[in-house]
């Protein structure tokens, strides 16, 4: 156990170093969902209106653009493996005297800490789109985005892995991304699609992070407009008939997160 910890500081440390002297990839996080946010929501915004009571397309848009946020960041984590392993690097680690489990944890906890800085920098962008934010809101929704990028993490690592090249986890991290985005709910009410869609949304694990994070922000916007509290989940992901609640949705992203870093961590212990 004292391996495991030990490993998971010492990678966590190194890439959190990485990431603060990587400029480049400071100001690339930020720019894919600051242009979905710009390009749709005013590409958008006058052509749908009010979605409800108190929220207009920009603000049902906002919850999900932070997940996305630290979406890319998490998934993005394993490219350090690969990157590792391409200059040889991995195998210095490997041979050290440190849990590979706690390689992974480290990884994932690294991501973490840089997802939820990137997460807090898009708050400050809340005043500026009409969406209310209090200290409690914050202290709520920074336990989420750690569970929601140590869960995503494990999906970048279980698939950096496998991966030999840079260029290689790069066009499938694209290929994954995307869909995950897409079918999460960040630009649509997952309940208002097409059964077929729906159900796929629902096998997404960043769906339910988007639903947490939107019934956070929207429950306060409508209740703010003068709505009923029920109206607050009128954007609330439905499962078997049953309306998903902020804790439920967040379990569910717990679950999938565990299941992803212990596959992941059963796959790198296998690495020579």
């Amino acid at each position: 156990m004292e391996e495991v910890f030990r490993g998971m500081w010492v990678v966590a440390y190194r890439e959190l170093l990485r990431f603060v002297q990587e400029r480049s990839r400071i100001f690339s996080s930020f720019a894919m969902p600051l242009l979905f946010l710009v390009i749709f929501g005013a590409g958008f915004s006058r052509l749908i209106g009010s979605m409800t009571l108190g929220v207009n397309f920009i603000q049902f848009m906002y919850p999900g653009i932070i997940a996305m946020t630290v979406l890319t960041s998490s998934v993005m984590s394993g490219l350090s493996v690969v990157w590792d392993r391409e200059f040889g690097f991995l195998k210095e680690i490997l041979v050290a005297p440190i849990g590979r489990s706690g390689i992974v944890l480290g990884k994932a906890v690294g991501s973490a800490v840089v997802a939820v800085m990137q997460g807090a920098v898009m708050l400050a962008l809340a005043p500026i789109l009409g969406v209310s934010l209090t200290p409690m809101m914050v202290g709520k929704l920074i336990p989420m985005l750690i569970v929601i990028s140590l869960s995503l993490s494990g999906l970048g690592l279980l698939i950096a892995s496998r991966m030999r090249s840079q260029q290689g986890f790069g066009m499938i991290i694209q290929l994954i991304i995307f869909p995950l985005i897409f079918l999460s709910g960040v630009f649509f009410p997952v309940n208002n699609v097409p059964s077929w869609l729906a159900g796929i949304s629902k096998v997404n694990p960043l769906t339910y992070g988007v639903n947490a994070i939107r019934q956070l922000f929207l429950s306060n916007e409508i209740a703010a407009a003068g709505g009923a509290t029920g109206q607050g989940y009128a954007f609330s992901l439905t499962v078997f008939g049953h309306t998903m609640t902020m804790l439920e949705n967040i379990l569910v992203v717990l679950v999938f997160g565990i299941a992803l870093l212990s596959i992941a961590a059963w796959v790198f212990g296998k690495q020579e």
